[in-house]
């Protein structure tokens, strides 16, 4: 199993959210983030307002999947959060060792 970690433009999310959906993607965790990487101080355009700023607003989704999604999940957000310019995001991926649903005691793959 893997725990993908995605940090990616905030306008880009509905975009990232629907094609994961159509991947057959059943839940993900979406966390509204700052931070900063190669632009750190550069101007950058939210929400069709232009600021300089060290920590610019981000967004991280959490997908844990199995072996065998793993690769077309990291394939479909690069493409649904791609525009080219810089800021365009990250992606992590983690070997996660266990999972449990806690309704149902389930484990593995399939509490995923």
């Amino acid at each position: 199993m893997k725990y993908i970690i995605a940090i990616i433009k905030p306008f880009r999310l509905d975009d990232v959210r629907d094609a994961l959906t159509g991947l057959g993607v059943a839940g993900m965790t979406i966390s509204e983030v700052k931070g900063f990487g190669r632009q750190k101080g550069q101007t950058e355009t939210y929400r069709g307002a232009e600021y300089a700023t060290n920590m610019v607003p981000k967004v991280k989704i959490e997908v844990a999947a199995s072996d065998e999604l793993a690769p077309q999940i990291i394939e479909t957000v690069t493409s649904a959060a791609h525009s080219g310019a810089i800021g365009d995001g990250k992606i992590f991926v983690l070997d996660l060792g266990a999972a449990t649903r806690i309704r149902t005691g389930e484990s593995d793959d399939t509490a995923l």
